[in-house]
């Protein structure tokens, strides 16, 4: 019978399937459906340092919209005064998560400052999670930003942090660098346990009837796979952290080429909730099927296997365009039928 353990930072997990941080962990009852289809662990939704400092404006405007008002306000309501509770709520709530499965919870956490990413990790050890998942990501805001900016600055934090916690640290991470694998790199030798490649970023669209913009889910897709597939076996063999594959991951076969490409495990979020929180069962039925059919014992025995490094196949990990080198024409339009 298949043997899906796997080691993710540090961590034992009985396979290879997590659950990525969303709103579904927010729910007791979610936690509770994860942990009993079969998730190896589970990564609680982020949280999110600009949110506490959006409530924050929010209740300045409040108060200088009704400034003559807000001493009487203050006098009648003791509580209007405080600042908004949120990271405390979050904090209370990722104890709670913890205590209600018996998997693995890694916490996520997206700050603004230095030393407010410091901070909050602090805060979120002391919850008692098992790892922590830093959720970088930066929206280019101007245009003379040099090169290597972002990048050092995603560096210092890490190191700051693990110098500050002891539990696991992994770096959740978008492609969006001129370098990813140096910037990936660096991480690693700066003390990274994991990455998560990678992370999916809110993109705006506009409703050309409205003249609005609108903010849609941004759901992943089947094809979505190929990118962290592309980085786990460019990277196999050459970290000392481990490898999760994130995005486009919705079914065993999915899980598989993850392994075969180089990753340690995957996360899932767009499945769960487009085929429900019991995919995760067919999942890894599907994965030790596989595996059963071609007889690998463990995920051990075909890891990394069509990674550059093992397979040696560096055309197909470096090329980018013109796949008619390995298809031609009409084999493209067969198969798609765009004619």
């Amino acid at each position: 019978m298949a043997d899906l353990k796997t080691t993710y930072m540090g961590l034992k997990l009985k396979n290879p399937v997590i659950a990525g941080a969303s709103n579904l962990s927010l729910n007791k009852e979610n936690l509770v459906k994860i942990e009993k289809a079969g998730a190896a662990a589970v990564v609680y939704k982020s949280l999110f340092e600009e949110q506490f400092h959006l409530e924050n404006l929010e209740l300045y405007e409040l108060r200088t919209e009704y400034e003559d008002r807000y001493a009487e306000m203050v006098t009648l309501f003791p509580n209007a005064g405080k600042e908004p509770s949120y990271p405390q709520e979050h904090l209370l709530n990722l104890k709670r998560a913890k205590e209600t499965v018996s998997i693995p919870v890694i916490a996520s956490l997206n700050a603004v400052y230095d030393e407010s990413w410091v901070e909050y990790a602090v805060k979120i050890e002391e919850t008692g999670v098992d790892a922590l998942e830093l959720n970088f990501y930066t929206v280019p805001e101007k245009l003379d930003n040099s090169y290597g900016v972002v990048e050092k600055k995603h560096a210092r934090i890490l190191s700051a942090v693990k110098a500050a916690v002891k539990i696991p640290v992994s770096v959740k991470l978008s492609p969006f660098y001129t370098n990813p694998l140096g910037l990936i790199h660096d991480l690693d030798k700066t003390g990274a346990d994991g990455f998560v490649l990678f992370n999916r970023l809110f993109q705006p669209d506009i409703d050309t009837e409205t003249q609005q913009h609108r903010f849609p889910y941004n759901l992943s897709n089947l094809e979505d796979k190929r990118l962290p597939l592309r980085f786990a076996g460019l990277l196999y063999g050459n970290l000392k952290a481990s490898i999760c594959a994130s995005s486009g991951i919705f079914n065993g076969d999915d899980v598989v080429k993850m392994i075969l490409a180089g990753a340690d495990c995957v996360q899932v979020v767009s499945t769960l909730y487009l085929n429900q929180i019991e995919v995760i069962e067919k999942i890894l039925t599907e994965t030790a099927k596989w595996m059963d059919a071609n007889k690998y014992g463990s995920l051990e025995d075909f890891r990394g296997k069509l990674s550059r490094k093992i397979s040696g196949n560096e055309t197909l990990f470096n090329r980018t365009q013109y796949i008619d080198f390995h298809l031609n024409t009409a084999e493209i339009l067969n198969k798609h039928r765009i004619f």
